[in-house]
């Protein structure tokens, strides 16, 4: 895809997000958490297509925060989308934007469609307009999720995905719906996860701001750095102890009771 990419131009700069997305939504939500910290214009390639070559549609989405975001539209995209509001949506018109010889090769869009594109449409050899042509927004596909709400003294949402390399576990409860409870940092809470609604994981751990405010080894629920509630053992795995999985099947329940 990289060799793909240089070959359009040699002064692109490429740098690589991740390569570790089992599925369509955690790779998702890894364009959710990151996307925000790249400056505008900046094209992303999203590539977990388990129907490629399928009559699913090959798409660049344009947020209203100034991005691009080239894929297949399968739901990857939906997250972003959902957060910056869409200010385009195209079908990539593969008669053009396709890497010249690829037509018989109905398995690597990544590499013959998408990184191609991806790359006209940064080094300028293409516009926006010129990617094909525009879909209406609401065909863009949409993941199915428990959004995050709160009830009385709880809030709950899901663990999208895991903080792997420390084995935190992260949810998609922002602060600010976890401020309206008033909890003030030491405060015990009562953690529940569950997996597709079976109580999997029960545990109290004080509020605090961060791992060493604990003794090793202690549970603690904390802001991470995407200003979401996250569940962590100071020096050890969560995760991996409670033996805690992520995706939207996963729930998390966090109350002052």
């Amino acid at each position: 895809m990289k060799g793909v990419a240089y070959g359009v131009s040699q002064d692109l700069l490429i740098s690589d997000l991740s390569h570790e997305n089992p599925s369509i939504f955690e790779g998702a939500y890894r364009l959710y958490q990151t996307e925000q910290f790249w400056p505008q214009g900046t094209v992303f390639v999203a590539v977990v297509d388990p129907g490629v070559g399928t009559e699913r549609l090959s798409v660049v989405l344009k947020t209203r925060t100034g991005r691009f975001f080239v894929g297949p539209n399968n739901g990857l995209l939906s997250l972003v989308a959902e957060r910056d509001g869409i200010e385009g949506l195209r079908q990539i018109d593969e008669r053009v934007n396709r890497r010249p010889g690829s037509d018989d090769s109905h398995t690597f869009h990544g590499r013959d469609v998408f990184g191609y594109t991806g790359a006209r449409l940064a080094a300028g050899v293409i516009t926006f307009e010129q990617v094909g042509p525009a879909l209406p927004t609401q065909s863009l596909i949409a993941l199915v999720y428990r959004k995050p709400r709160r009830e009385n003294s709880k809030v709950s949402g899901i663990i999208p995905v895991l903080d792997v390399q420390y084995g935190n576990v992260w949810t998609n409860i922002p602060k600010s719906l976890f401020d309206e409870l008033h909890i003030a940092l030491g405060t015990a809470l009562h953690v529940r996860i569950y997996h597709e609604d079976r109580l999997v994981d029960e545990t109290l751990a004080p509020y605090q701001r961060t791992f060493g405010e604990v003794p090793p080894g202690k549970p603690l629920v904390y802001i991470n750095s995407l200003l979401n509630l996250a569940v962590a053992l100071n020096q050890q795995s969560y995760a991996g102890l409670h033996k805690i999985a992520s995706g939207p099947e996963w729930s998390i329940e966090i109350s002052k009771d």
